[in-house]
């Protein structure tokens, strides 16, 4: 069973050397945001206060993640300090599935009233303009007083929001595009109200304006805000696997005749729970009772079916499909594997990929440089323009300080951050809810960018290229002792660690009665000591036995040598300095193992094998797979000291590392990425950077295909928001009047600036059609 350790984003601290704690983690919902520039303004705010050291915000996800001195500060005031500012926060508890459920409900609400009244505003101002394209007058509709009236209103009720939230980011020193649409919209209804009551300006009233800028903008928004939710559907789906109940039977009642429904989060461990066809595991747990089906597709990829009988493990979130069964609860709530992959997700999507860093800080400054482009647009056009243009000024049938005017809104309308700020998060939050879905756990958006640059992957051998499961095929005792006694003291040394050899020795073992070896001490990567009677029982490899003072005869190494050259693994028993014997157990290759190893020399990827194994076992498995670089007999330093080699030998060399066991999370840690597969010990899956839950190697290929997939829409979605900006701000400040007679009304501004968020947050969404369609399709 998959067993992630908890780390409650409320809870993670910072040591010093001095075991002090430094600083204190919390996620908080902040709504509010509407672009990339509402981001970097809430970093800047959450920077401001002594106390805060550190803070990520997502704007798809609408969270933050901030570091913070406890001393200093309290998180309660951390929220108020952002809700004063024009961002409402409240504190997430938890994976915050409660929480994030119910801001899906009222976001559900928000987006159906917004796309109401978008829809009304745009009939009702189209009604007044029916002659316009042959059809009938309406005296009422045509009628000023009827257009003023709607665009007061529209100002009034759907964008009352819009234009104090512009104001309160004015007022902080955070512009947005609310302020940038707030100043569009008032801009064109002021001037139309001037035109209205002092018609002997001659100036054009265009109360239409602000109800088609807002109308489109309101229709834009809800589009998107649709959009955006079925990029977190895969995490929604995850939060609707937890069961709000479990059915709680007494011990050996494994009918449920005595069963009383109870919340889930009452559930203690090591009570029994009776789970029946149908419907979903609320706890992990162990069965002891029954057996059955479980569809476990949503937390581990795997697409068929996992047969489960007593003793085998489950996960809370998979449905019970055939039998009904009793588990021994064994993690509860926050513990369980369904709630640490919720977390791992969502923390995944609050992290930054290094290109959306950027992006935020030219999006903090953007809403500034707008508004000078505007006013110089103004300027230029009732000064400059008019003098070196007359002819195209007149031929707008517009006034100077009416074109000026007009020009100057629709800068301030086309102008948009959204999609500058929904590049990358969108991309990410789609690729990693993805791979979740398939069973690939990525731990943040940075890792992607990371990944699909890896030039070296490195793979440990045993539960890595190998399966693991590891069988006894020879026992060799050196003294007048049984077999069945040195295995039984191999296997009671062993009874102490997760290590594959210690599984296979153990599964051995398990007719035999196990010795109670006492003070039982690991040394990754070479063996296993423990005290027995008074004795010191000594399980490793052969050199490690050396360097403790085992005496060893070279009668015995033509034994071993012909042993290894069967590709078996030897581990040697010793007590009291004095060797016992040696045992030979042999693993499997992994069926997937060649084919993966020869996509990624395909796609340009050295791959290389570091395994503490002997040389000859190394170089056996090597030629196998088809890696022609590999390093035997390493500690868990050596594999570190490799890595950090290569790395230094070549900057732009991006290393990655695949391993499973406790003596790989040093260089799991070390490498650019770290990938470990589900059956991987507990510090190891901590450690990684990527995990596999389905534990099979060939999805390295498929976390390598989506990330390069994601960073491919990243850099598409950036190419399309900085060329849109580009080109439609001097498109509407009249850039192309005086060659063309092109003029942008704030209307089409406002569509245009609406359709190219849509267009970031649909391209996106195709990185789902694009990558589970054709999931094992070679892309070099």
């Amino acid at each position: 069973m998959v067993q992630l350790s908890p780390t409650p984003a409320s809870t993670l601290t910072n040591n010093d050397d001095n075991g002090q704690n430094q600083a204190s983690s919390l996620t908080l919902d902040v709504g509010g945001m509407k672009c990339a520039g509402c981001v970097a303004a809430v970093e800047r705010q959450l920077g401001q206060l002594a106390g805060v050291t550190d803070s990520c915000v997502n704007l798809v996800t609408a969270v933050a993640v901030v570091r913070y001195a406890p001393e200093k500060i309290t998180p309660q005031a951390i929220a108020e300090h952002l809700s004063q500012r024009g961002f409402p926060s409240q504190i997430r508890q938890g994976h915050g599935g409660i929480a994030l459920a119910t801001a899906e409900n009222g976001s559900k609400e928000n987006v159906n009233w917004g796309l109401a009244i978008a829809l009304v505003l745009l009939l009702l101002s189209a009604l007044g303009h029916l002659s316009h394209f042959g059809g009938p007058m309406i005296p009422f509709f045509h009628h000023p007083v009827f257009h003023w009236g709607l665009a007061t209103l529209a100002i009034a009720i759907p964008g009352r929001e819009i234009f104090f939230d512009g104001w309160r980011g004015l007022r902080f020193g955070h512009a947005n595009m609310n302020t940038l649409v707030a100043l569009g919209t008032g801009s064109a209804y002021l001037t139309s109200c001037i035109a209205w009551i002092w018609p002997g300006l001659g100036w054009e009233c265009f109360f239409d304006e602000p109800v088609m800028l807002l109308g489109v903008l309101l229709l834009g928004r809800t589009l998107e805000s649709k959009a955006r939710q079925k990029a977190k559907s895969a995490l929604t789906e995850l939060l609707a696997l937890q069961p709000s109940l479990a059915r709680l039977v007494g011990r050996g009642d494994t009918k449920g005749e005595t069963g009383i429904e109870i919340p889930v989060e009452q559930v203690r461990v090591g009570e029994w729970v009776q789970v029946l066809p149908g419907e979903k595991i609320p706890v992990d747990g162990i069965l002891v009772a029954g057996k059955t089906l479980v569809d476990e597709s949503l937390l581990t990829g795997e697409s068929l079916p996992v047969e489960k009988k007593i003793d085998d493990a489950v996960i809370a979130g998979a449905w019970n499909q055939s039998g009904a069964i009793t588990i021994a609860a064994t993690h509860i709530g926050a513990d369980t594997t369904l709630a640490r992959i919720i977390q791992l997700v969502e923390t995944a999507q609050t992290q930054k990929a290094p290109m959306q860093r950027l992006a935020d800080q030219v999006a903090g400054w953007f809403a500034y440089g707008v508004m000078a482009i505007a006013l110089g647009t103004l300027t230029f056009w009732t000064t400059v323009g008019q003098s070196f243009f007359p002819q195209m000024v007149t031929g707008t049938g517009l006034s100077p300080l009416l074109l000026a005017l007009k020009l100057s809104v629709s800068v301030l309308v086309v102008a948009c951050p959204c999609a500058l700020g929904l590049a990358t998060p969108t991309a990410i939050l789609v690729g990693t809810s993805l791979g979740a879905e398939q069973g690939i756990l990525i731990k943040g958006g940075n890792i992607l960018e990371i990944l699909q640059r890896t030039t070296v992957m490195a793979f440990d051998k045993t539960g890595t290229l190998t399966q693991g499961n590891l069988q006894l095929t020879d026992t060799f005792p050196v003294i007048d002792i049984p077999a069945a006694q040195l295995l039984t003291l191999a296997a009671s040394v062993e009874q102490g660690t997760r290590h594959p050899l210690a599984q296979g020795l153990i599964s051995s073992a398990q007719d035999l009665e196990l010795l109670p070896v006492e003070n039982i001490e690991t040394e990754a990567g070479q063996g296993v000591q423990g005290w027995y009677q008074g004795d010191l029982l000594l399980v490793g490899n052969q050199q490690w036995l050396m360097e403790k003072g085992v005496m060893w005869h070279s009668q015995w190494q033509t034994e071993v040598d012909q042993l290894r050259n069967q590709g078996k693994t030897v581990i040697f028993v010793a007590r009291n300095q004095q060797l016992q014997g040696f045992l030979a157990l042999q693993d499997t290759l992994r069926p997937e193992a060649k084919a993966t190893i020869a996509q990624l020399k395909h796609w340009g990827i050295t791959p290389l094998l570091l395994t503490g194994d002997h040389p000859t076992i190394a170089e056996a498995i090597a030629m196998e797979v088809g890696i022609a670089e590999f390093q035997a007999q390493m500690t868990p330093q050596a594999k570190v000291a490799k890595i950090k080699a290569m790395q230094g030998l070549d900057p732009a060399s991006v290393v990655a590392m695949v391993g499973d066991g406790i003596n790989d999370a040093p260089a799991l840690a070390q490498a650019n990425v770290g990938i470990s597969l589900s059956g991987a010990t507990a510090v190891a899956m901590e450690t990684a950077d990527v995990v596999l839950m389905r534990s099979q190697l060939s999805d390295v290929l498929k976390a390598l295909t989506l990330s390069r997939a994601t960073v491919a829409k990243i850099k598409q979605n950036l190419l399309w928001a900085l060329g849109y900006n580009l080109v439609a701000v001097p498109l509407a400040a009249g850039a192309f009047l005086p060659s063309f007679a092109i003029v942008l009304t704030p209307a089409i501004a406002a569509a245009m600036m609406a359709s190219s968020s849509i267009v970031v947050v649909l391209n996106a969404l195709s990185l789902r059609y694009q990558f589970s369609s054709a999931p094992e399709r070679n892309r070099d």
